[in-house]
């Protein structure tokens, strides 16, 4: 174990030199060197704050300590990590949900609207049969009148005729 103020200490001094570092969100791990006394720490922090810190005297250990931080923090981290997908999955459902929606509307007001349409169409159809009809009556009674007119005339030219002599041919 080291030493957490002596560690604090140092890096306020800048007399370490990170030679690895680790992050998963809220927690990271570092391996510092400290060149003036040839050590080496391993520093586990969260959210910034130094938690646990181990001192080496070779790298192979040091190197070791850190593989065993670098595990804890993944694993430590682990929950955070099931969070952000599932928030973003969530997020991604609420932008499909949005969309489903947004077209269900559409495509109930496209029905509304046909259904709106047919009405008009059908009614219209309704009303240009039916002054098809009225035309086609007044047509009917105008034929008959004008056959009648023809009549009348015709009768006429040959009550006028009557009175004419009927001149022979030449």
């Amino acid at each position: 174990m080291a030493d957490s103020a002596e560690i604090e200490w140092l890096a306020e001094e800048e007399a370490l030199t990170p030679f690895r570092v680790f992050r998963s969100f809220d927690y990271s791990v570092s391996l510092l060197f400290h060149a003036r006394e040839l050590a080496y720490y391993v520093a586990l922090y969260q959210n910034g704050t130094l938690w646990r810190a181990l001192k080496a005297a070779d790298l192979d250990a040091a190197e070791a300590a850190f593989h065993h931080f670098e595990e804890q923090a993944t694993r430590l981290s682990e929950g955070e990590t099931r969070r952000a997908q599932l928030a973003a999955q969530n997020e991604q459902l609420a932008r499909m949900i949005a969309e489903s929606e947004a077209q269900a509307e559409r495509l109930r007001c496209d029905l509304q609207r046909n259904t709106v349409q047919e009405q008009a169409v059908s009614g219209r159809m309704h009303q240009v049969r039916k002054e098809v009809a009225q035309l086609e009556a007044q047509r009917v009674a105008a034929q008959a009148q004008l056959n009648k007119a023809h009549r009348q005339i015709h009768q006429l030219n040959l009550t006028s005729n009557e009175g004419v002599p009927h001149l022979p041919g030449r």
